[in-house]
Order: structure tokens, then sequence, then C-alpha cells
């Protein structure tokens, strides 16, 4: 393979931070099978009130955020939460929250969907299929029929009906089990039919369908391992590359926060321990910033090979596809 940085015209810079996605944890009422977290109701970690409040300052501090983007594990599930969504939403940002939707029917957590309706938080849910068998055989069985009946329950609140309530469906591809590899397929169509599957057969409505290629990280990388397809896998995203895409890279304008107050260029960086890097080479962390007083502390972004698989095609983020 050539690698992702070397496949490049330039090296991939920061621009200006507008995004702050934040990683409350691991701790999740679900094992997915495609998790890049490796998120599982076993995990125990989650972020303290001290990162917490660090976080907050950090959304207080700096009017270029426009975005905070609150992912885990379950966030829902996790310290933080609330407080973090209660900042943003008070400094007029936007709050994304990426729920499983199962998370509802967990006693204790009832109350979210009006919580998150209250606060206008848009709402990201994985939904990998529109067929009840390929959702619970990556998500767990019953997942399906309880994420069915809480994307009504959103409905009813007026996600997907108020334009101010936003809820936008995730599509995963299933993992693959040959060297038959496929891209994720054209948005605009799956979205097309998603949304007449679910109208037709449940009356459900959402805005938008986001999907999102599975990296070679976490779960989805012991998998390709264990079936010898891992490095197979990575020569099929290089050998889709798409340059049209690099300038795209939610990468460039996000920084991805830990549980830990670690800082690094996305999500899937934060996974594969890949961490952002000051111009001279120190560990970035949320005091470092802060004592710095700019979030625009990062001159390049760390790559790996796995960066092929945002690239490839029409490109893939956590926003959906780029091109």
């Amino acid at each position: 393979m050539t690698p992702f940085a070397e496949r490049l015209k330039s090296p991939l810079t920061k621009q200006p931070i507008t995004i702050l996605q934040v990683n409350l944890g691991k701790r999740c009422n679900l094992a997915c099978t495609h998790c890049h977290v490796d998120a599982s109701p076993q995990r125990t970690e989650e972020m303290s009130d001290i990162i917490v409040d660090r976080v907050i300052q950090l959304i207080h501090a700096f009017p270029q955020i426009h975005t905070v983007d609150l992912t885990g594990g379950a966030p829902e599930l996790l310290n933080g939460f609330k407080p973090i969504l209660e900042a943003t939403v008070a400094e007029g940002k936007q709050a994304i929250v990426r729920s499983n939707l199962t998370i509802y029917f967990v006693p204790g957590y009832a109350d979210i969907p009006a919580y998150c309706a209250q606060h206008r938080a848009r709402i990201v849910a994985s939904l990998p299929c529109y067929l009840a068998d390929n959702v619970d055989k990556m998500r767990g069985k019953g997942t399906f029929d309880a994420s069915i009946q809480a994307l009504q329950w959103l409905n009813r609140l007026g996600y997907g009906i108020d334009p101010n309530l936003q809820i936008d469906l995730v599509y995963n591809p299933p993992i693959p089990t040959s060297t038959d590899f496929r891209l994720t397929p054209d948005r605009v169509a799956l979205e097309r039919d998603y949304k007449a599957f679910l109208k037709a057969h449940f009356d459900i409505c959402f805005n938008q369908l986001l999907p999102i290629t599975n990296l070679p990280i976490g779960r989805t990388k012991f998998q390709l391992e264990h079936q010898q397809l891992y490095q197979p896998y990575l020569q099929f995203l290089e050998s889709h590359h798409n340059p049209d895409t690099v300038s795209h890279l939610m990468c460039r304008n996000q920084l991805s926060i830990d549980y830990l107050g670690n800082i690094y260029d996305c999500d899937f960086n934060q996974m594969a321990n890949l961490p952002s890097l000051t111009p001279t080479g120190e560990l970035l962390t949320i005091d470092r910033l802060l004592a710095a007083g700019t979030l625009d502390a990062i001159g390049k972004v760390q790559t790996q090979d796995y960066c092929y698989g945002c690239t490839a095609g029409s490109g893939s983020s956590c926003g959906g596809a780029l091109v």
C-alpha cells in the first residue's frame, strides 16, 4: 500500500476549529458488532466531573465553536451529558446527540427524548439498515423493534417534522465476510429507500440519511483480522481513494476530546490512540488549549492508512458522505 500521507498532494493541515466532538466514555447498553469504540455494558470508562468542567470552559471560551457533538458509548448514559449539552445550548451553539435509540427504554432514561426536544438538540441516530434482521445481527436481538418505537416516539415530539427538531439516521454497511467489498451506496437513492420504507411500514419521518463507511478500527478491525480480510479491505479502500474528498475531511475543522481530556484530530484517531500534536510535537490536552487561549494549536493532522476509509468513493465522515 501507499501510505495515506504519501498519497496526498500536500500535508493534511488543520483549518479553524468549529466543531468539538466529545466522547463521554465507553459505557453503552449495546455491544454492536461494528462499533469502532468497542463500547459495551461491561465498559466503565466515563468522563470525570473535572474534565466535564474543562469541556464547558472550552464551550464558553471560544465563540468560533458552532457545534458540540456528544458521543460515547451511549452519551445519554454517561457523566456530563446534560451539563455539557445545556452549556452548549446556552451559548447558542448546536448540540448533537449521537444516540442508539434503544437507550430510551433503559430504566431511568425515558426522559431523554423530551429533554432533547426541550433543548432542540439534533439527534443523529444509528439505524444501520431499514430491515429488522440486518439491524439485529449488527446490534443485538430486538434492537430494530426498539429503534422503531423510539423513532415513532421522537416523531410524536416533533422530530423530523418541526424544522427546529432534526433527526438524522446513520447507515453502516455490514462488515465484509469475503473479498466482495463494497462502498456505501449512493446517499440520495439510499435515503429515498429508507424514507419510503419507514414511512410506509411505520409512519416514521426523518430528515437526512448519513452513510458512514466502516473504518477498520475497534471491533470492525478485529472481525476483519479474524477473517484475514484486514489488509485486503485497506487495499480496497486505497484503490477507491477520491482526492476530491480531502478538502472536506472532518478532521480538518474538528477536535475530538476523550473522557480523560486528551485531544485528537477525529474520533477514529481517538480510538486508534493517535493523539493530536502541536507544531513542536507536544501532546494536546484540554488544559493546554485553555492555557494557550486558542483552539487552533495544531498544524498537521495525524494520519494512518485507515484514513482511506474517509476518502474512498464519495467520502465518509460523522456527517455522512463528503462529495
